[in-house]
């Protein structure tokens, strides 16, 4: 993390204009777009004092505060790009219906809540001219705003657009303003559009309009988000009427400042070590400002600058020091300490300059999250997730209470009621479907499991399995003191594990297994412990554990994941995985490393025709359809996936020849999603059991997509996955798509039991992640055929 942090610091431009935050070089750089009246100029920072959760005396972990995001994660305008991308429209198979109709019926309730608006509700969007123009966003609000009588009260402007939620009289209308110098301005508002309540831009005016309602609430801003004691939400259309989502997030502050940490590493370093402990320790970690809420990146350290050093503020000099003292009210004690250098990344207009790097006080931020000490402690987070983990009962009480709180609140229902708007308040009924279990092939042994239960391992004890490797060449390497065990790591040091896994899998390429002598010091679980590992050296040298019966033939499923690497400037690393066999108990990996910017595709087309000439030798054929799950698809990145990835991919398999043609499907999956399902089991709110599919109510209309809650968890709410097929040759009926995508949730042979996501995916994910962050390099292709990276 430190090593991708210090070499984003090092691309920095010389010379570029530095500030502190708060003191953007273009006023107009990263605003809202769709700011409320008389919102703030430049980039949002707050003009007020700090609010209550930026003062001193923060616990040293707080888990009080609950995200509150706008939009798909964290209210983003580039989120709002996935919707417009239908991908529905071009499968004729699921024109029609997308809900599949096999399993057990179940009613869940899930943690939306609908949207009520006046029938026919339509939002106008006017263009707003000046003449003579004017230059600041402020003093054009000021000017139109003079006009309540014709305009109403209700309306945004963001300083060009203006929404209303009526149609003015005329077309066009003129209408005459006078600044405080007497000037006179004369102002043109000209309708441009009619916006349902389901376009994308209505959409995302909605949220705006959910803003104004938190600050209501008296929510707290921090970065990006809305904090409050307890919830997240998102506004979408979904398949019959526009909701909001909401869930309950946490976010962890400590009260330690990085000054304080800085003088820690004073005392314990020798001064010519400082700067270099002081990097490792700091770059690349996240931190809060408390005059402003706002989150930021360490990506270096200004050695030559401290509070004393001034910048160009307008047409003034002014000191840092005084800065915060004038602007927040906030004394530096210390004018010694040198700044923090954070390289904030902001869309600004044409034509203009990029910003340059934000300029920190140390004494200012507190960190965020936890550090390594901390989540090693079984204390703190034994008490932290007495604060994270809540029980579907608890959830969906503080849901219920936030959606009270605004139907409570005068202020916020003035509001809503203004624009026609306001929010039911119970959560969305859905029926859904619990898949039948499935069954466990293991040699000639066939068994069945109870889904609710964490894991298969009693039922596999004593069955031979698939296929194992015999070990007759291997090493052993211990440390003295730890000979009587199989050991090769005497710790947990990063740097040695590194060091073993570079040498193992690019210089010498030969399936390893690191153990740490703390994994094996606990005699009584010393069985279940060699027997996991016995199985996992197994899977490194070929063998195969389990499977479950996959009707499809000829059939080749494809996992694609991504990862930055910690050590080479966010390089990205993109990982393929594909099986080779009927049962997907064999299987092809591959990672490439791609140029910082260049798109995951571009390598791993040569990966991808690797595998299927792979796939060729072991079955004397090319398989007759390919599933392909890309993982790793942030918000904003479908558009790339859909006219990007997806046309590369038939491309690459165009190339293997001109008669082959196999048929395809592109399978895209999101972890990082709010939605929450809840079920009423035996009078009690319940998590839904493992296989329940959701393919209604909570999907979007444009998209063949589903989701799958595949696992059973001991501790607070199950997370669902979500799936969406954005190109779809094979046909397949929604039903056989949903129970293949839970079949394979079963293949992960690290554990034995279901896990979150097709196994192809999290072998993807391991592959990726242990060249990201040990190997740094592209491993040998002798290790193609085995699952060394488990």
């Amino acid at each position: 993390m430190t090593g991708r942090a210090r070499a984003r610091s090092r691309g920095r431009a010389r010379g570029q204009e530095t500030g502190p935050p708060g003191v953007p070089p273009t006023e107009e750089a990263g605003r809202e777009a769709l700011p409320e009246a008389g919102d703030l100029v430049g980039r949002g920072r707050q003009r007020t004092a700090p609010g209550a959760i930026a003062k001193e005396g923060l616990l040293q972990i707080s888990a009080g505060f609950a995200q509150v995001k706008i939009g798909e994660r964290g209210g983003r305008r580039r989120d709002f790009h996935d919707a417009g991308i239908n991908t529905r429209q071009a499968m004729e198979h699921v024109k029609d219906s997308k809900s599949g109709v096999s399993g057990s019926p179940i009613e869940l309730r899930a943690n939306y809540f609908r949207i009520l608006s006046r029938p026919q509700w339509v939002l106008y969007q006017y263009h707003v001219d000046f003449n003579p123009p004017m230059e600041s966003r402020r003093l054009r609000s000021a000017l139109l705003f003079q006009h309540d009588e014709t305009l109403g009260t209700a309306r945004t402007f963001d300083g060009a657009i203006l929404f209303l939620p009526r149609r003015l009289h005329n077309t066009e209308t003129v209408l005459l303003s006078e600044t405080r110098h007497g000037e006179k301005v004369q102002i043109t508002v000209t309708l441009t559009n009619e916006l349902p309540p389901t376009s994308p831009v209505c959409l995302q005016f909605y949220n705006i309009i959910f803003r104004r309602v938190l600050r209501m609430l008296n929510m707290q801003q921090i970065g990006r988000h809305y904090y409050s004691p307890r919830f997240t939400t998102t506004i979408l259309q979904y398949e019959s009427s526009i909701m909001l989502s909401m869930d309950v997030s946490h976010k962890v502050l400590r009260s330690e400042t990085v000054l304080s940490v800085m003088s820690r590493l004073r005392k314990e370093c020798a001064p010519q070590h400082f700067p270099e402990a002081c990097t490792k320790e700091l770059v690349g970690l996240i931190v809060l400002t408390k005059y402003n809420n706002k989150t930021y990146r360490i990506d270096d350290i200004a050695w030559d600058h401290t509070p004393s050093n001034t910048f160009k503020r307008g047409d003034t000099e002014i000191s840092f020091k005084n800065y915060y003292k004038t602007q927040y009210g906030l004394d530096i004690t210390d004018v010694n300490q040198v700044l923090l250098i954070s390289n904030v990344r902001r869309r600004v207009p044409a034509g203009v300059p990029p910003p340059g790097p934000a300029l920190l006080v140390p004494e200012l931020c507190y960190f965020t999250g936890l550090t390594d000490r901390m989540r090693s402690d079984f204390n703190i987070m034994k008490d932290l997730s007495s604060h994270t983990r809540l029980t579907p009962e608890q959830r969906e009480g503080r849901l219920n209470r936030f959606i009270n709180n605004i139907h409570k609140n005068t202020e916020a229902q003035t509001e809503l009621n203004t624009w026609g708007l306001n929010f039911d308040n119970k959560l969305v009924p859905i029926q859904a479907r619990v898949l039948p279990a499935e069954r466990i092939l293991q040699g000639s042994k066939m068994f069945e499991y109870n889904p609710w239960t964490a894991d298969w391992s009693k039922e596999m004890r004593g069955s031979p399995l698939i296929k194992s490797r015999p070990l007759e060449n291997w090493l052993l390497f211990c440390t003295r003191r730890n000979c009587d065990v199989v050991v090769i790591l005497p710790s947990n040091r990063k740097d040695k594990y590194d060091c073993v896994k570079k040498y193992l899998c690019v210089d010498c390429p030969t399936p390893s297994q690191c153990v740490v002598a703390r994994t094996l010091s606990r005699p009584q679980a010393l069985m279940t412990i060699a027997t996991k590992i016995a199985l996992q050296m197994n899977c490194k040298m070929g063998g195969e554990l389990w499977s479950v019966e996959i009707p499809l033939k000829h059939l080749m499923v494809v996992g694609i994941d991504c990862y930055h690497d910690s050590a080479a400037g966010k390089r990205s690393i993109g990982a393929l995985v594909a099986s080779l066999n009927m049962g997907m108990s064999r299987w092809f990996s591959k990672c490439v490393m791609q140029d910082r910017g260049q798109e995951i595709m571009d390598g791993l087309k040569v990966a991808l025709q690797e595998a299927l000439k792979t796939w060729l030798k072991y079955n004397n054929c090319l398989p007759a359809r390919i599933i392909m799950y890309r993982d790793g698809v942030g918000d904003g990145m479908l558009h790339s996936v859909v006219n990007y990835e997806v046309p590369q991919i038939l491309d690459c398999i165009k190339a293997l020849g001109q008669d082959y043609m196999p048929k395809l499907s592109v399978v895209v999956v999101k972890k990082r999603i709010s939605s929450r399902f809840f079920a009423r089991i035996d009078g009690k709110l319940s998590n839904p059991p493992p296989g329940t599919v959701i393919d209604t109510e909570v999907t979007r209309p444009e998209w063949y997509d589903f989701f799958i809650i595949s696992q059973a968890v001991r501790l607070g709410s199950v997370s669902p996955t979500h799936y969406n097929v954005v190109f779809d040759s094979n046909g397949l009926r929604p039903d056989h798509m949903q129970r293949l995508t839970y079949k394979l949730c079963h293949m992960y042979y690290n554990w034995q039991g279901i896990i979150r996501v097709p196994a192809p995916c999290q072998y993807a994910h391991k592959l990726a992640f242990l060249v990201g962050q040990s190997i740094h390099r592209t491993p040998s292709m002798h290790l193609d055929d085995f699952l060394y990276y488990l």
